[in-house]
């Protein structure tokens, strides 16, 4: 019984997501009476769901190719989670790869940040860290330090493409090819965090997301900072603390590295 209703199962969701006309009119599920609209209708949830979890790449390639290209999608890569605010992890690789999106080598970039809003928004609550914590800490402990970042907090530094402005520019409700700032074409970083009800972002420089990478790694603070210095010279290391701490993307819980000893936490 149970085989059989796997098969069923199947079998349904191969005939929900084939895109053969000639496999869909063949299959004995073709031939129930409202299947072809229940097939329709599950495409188009799947399609309307990707166009509201990527409202910046819609924005930069219009209704009707991106509604084309979230039907493709669809049928590769099913939703397998009822919570369709979810649905998309997959979309940025995807658009790397779909022909016809060659000629907009930055829209999988666009579409990784619409995919960072979602996990930002969706990601487990904390409590930003309070810069009076870090100033009551002794000055020898604060070197040995390891800082957390938010379970919010989305980095990413953009090397060569302005990805942050074309994102955001394409990410606001009144947005246009009419009202859209000229870009300078050079890389952008971006800090993307939700210390309380909203999303919030900012500009990040490539050294800021090499040291909130060695935090998400637990390096001690003296190493996390030496290793932004190491690819941005010039970082001004109490402006991005200052930037980091009111985008309250780190989280109040700090733990001492102790090469002797396990680490200990102080809250």
């Amino acid at each position: 019984m149970i085989n059989a209703l796997c098969r069923f199962q199947d079998d349904f969701s191969a005939a929900l997501l084939t895109t053969s006309a000639e496999t869909v009119s063949s299959h004995p599920l073709s031939r129930q009476p409202g299947f072809s609209v229940y097939r329709n209708t599950v495409l188009k949830g799947c399609i309307d769901a990707l166009q509201a979890n990527f409202p910046a790449v819609s924005r930069l390639v219009g209704d009707e190719w991106f509604r084309a290209a979230a039907a493709v999608y669809a049928r590769v890569a099913p939703p397998d989670d009822a919570r369709l605010l979810d649905y998309g992890a997959g979309f940025s690789d995807f658009l790397a790869q779909f022909l016809p999106a060659a000629a907009l080598p930055y829209l999988p970039a666009v579409a990784q940040l619409d995919r960072f809003w979602t996990e930002a928004h969706a990601a487990a609550d904390g409590i930003p860290l309070d810069p009076q914590v870090l100033a009551r800490l002794p000055a020898e402990a604060l070197s040995s330090t390891a800082l957390c970042p938010h379970p919010a907090a989305r980095w990413c530094w953009f090397p060569a493409q302005p990805i942050r402005s074309l994102w955001q520019n394409n990410r606001r409700s009144d947005a246009s090819p009419g009202n859209a700032p000229e870009l300078r074409w050079e890389g952008e970083g971006i800090l993307m965090s939700r210390p309380a009800a909203e999303v919030v972002w900012t500009a990040l420089d490539p050294g800021g997301v090499a040291f909130l990478d060695a935090c998400a790694r637990g390096d001690a603070l003296e190493d996390a900072v030496s290793q932004a210095l190491e690819v941005q010279t010039n970082l001004d290391l109490a402006r991005l603390m200052t930037k980091l701490l009111d985008a309250g993307c780190l989280v109040n819980t700090l733990t001492c590295i102790d090469t002797r000893d396990e680490g200990t936490s102080h809250e």
